[in-house]
């Protein structure tokens, strides 16, 4: 395929294995008070020409949506957490750049069938929901309260529990709204690491069972990302290929840039973009706790990463212009503000 179909990339091939708006005046809801409603910034709306000039297979989201520091971006006012967990979505997804979400909160315990219905009840058919599998299937430890491992996790990629607990309930919730499920390796032991062949195996299996629970589903992205550099190759690409799913770009400190993990997408070549921007790798592997103190409100861009944001861009204009969709999803973590990064994004895409 074309070398510069996702951009300018100067990785090897693969080896075999806006500012938020202070000059209006905020509105003041008086039908607010004392009800659980969140209403939309009307700065909202200044962004929908841009939005019309996008692509219509590309879908920007954030990961998780209450923020109280998104006032005048998102809300048109202070909303505590938890008003805008519960009631948020149906003010966020009235932003035209924001099409899609992710929904980070399954990764810890997965929700009912319920749970994702009154997700899906609160936008409209446009909208779409890319959803973290619980970590009791994808990570191969048990882990303590602080996230330090215990024991060997034996339910590792469980075929049965992967369809039962997660791929199922999300389609009876969330029906048509449900645009990808993706599968987070948690970073692996070395004894994992060392047997790259019996992992590839264990998860083609669980792959191939939630595909055939997803045959009557085509649209449905499944894409797996990892957190083992160790991983990016011809082995894992093939392991993906074969039961019909896509490499999640995982912009995270641990792993390498993105030009480094744009041949996983060349490997798989056709195929949608699937990228989580996580986190700013200026904070490392492990740098939530510091991105989350340097970054909160999280109104502002505070980290900017203009190489990622121009790598991505490029990435999203090839992908999509050879027709095929893309889920870009954005976290807090990335420059300080999810939605500004994907305004950012949205101009270098349309320009």
């Amino acid at each position: 395929m074309q070398g510069d179909l996702f951009g300018e990339s100067v990785s090897p091939p693969l080896a075999e294995s806006p500012a938020k708006a202070a000059s209006a005046p905020k509105p003041v809801s008086v039908a607010r008070r004392g009800a659980p409603k969140v209403w939309p910034a009307p700065s909202v709306e200044d962004w929908r020409e841009l939005a019309q000039q996008l692509p219509t297979q590309l879908r920007f989201g954030v990961s998780t949506w209450s923020y109280p520091g998104w006032d005048g971006l998102v809300w048109d006012g202070e909303y505590d957490p938890g008003s805008l967990s519960k009631h948020g979505l149906g003010a966020y997804h009235q932003h035209p750049l924001l099409r899609a979400v992710c929904v980070d909160r399954t990764f810890w315990r997965p929700l009912t069938v319920a749970q994702y219905a009154a997700y899906a009840g609160q936008v409209d058919e446009n909208f779409r929901f890319v959803v973290k599998c619980p970590a009791f299937v994808t990570d191969a430890q048990v882990r303590g309260d602080e996230g330090k491992a215990l024991k060997p996790n034996p339910d590792f990629l469980d075929s049965r529990l992967a369809v039962e607990h997660f791929v199922q309930p999300t389609l009876a919730g969330l029906g048509a709204k449900l645009g990808v499920l993706v599968f987070q390796l948690s970073p692996l032991s070395l004894g994992w690491l060392g047997r790259p062949a019996a992992l590839l195996d264990r998860l083609g299996h669980m792959l191939a069972a939630v595909r055939q629970v997803l045959s009557a589903h085509p649209s449905v992205v499944v894409a797996v990302e990892v957190r083992d550099p160790e991983l990016l190759g011809q082995a894992l690409a093939d392991t993906l290929q074969a039961q019909g799913a896509t490499f999640c770009l995982g912009l995270h400190g641990k792993m390498p840039p993105i030009e480094s993990q744009l041949p996983m997408l060349r490997a798989l070549w056709p195929g949608p973009l699937v990228c989580r921007w996580t986190l700013n790798r200026v904070f490392g592997a492990y740098g939530y706790a510091d991105a989350q103190k340097k970054h909160a409100p999280f109104d502002a861009i505070v980290s900017e990463d203009l190489h990622t944001r121009a790598v991505l861009a490029r990435t999203i204009h090839g992908i999509t212009g050879a027709g095929q969709p893309a889920y870009v999803i954005v976290s807090n973590d990335a420059e300080g503000c999810a939605p500004l990064s994907i305004q950012k994004l949205a101009q270098a895409v349309s320009g």
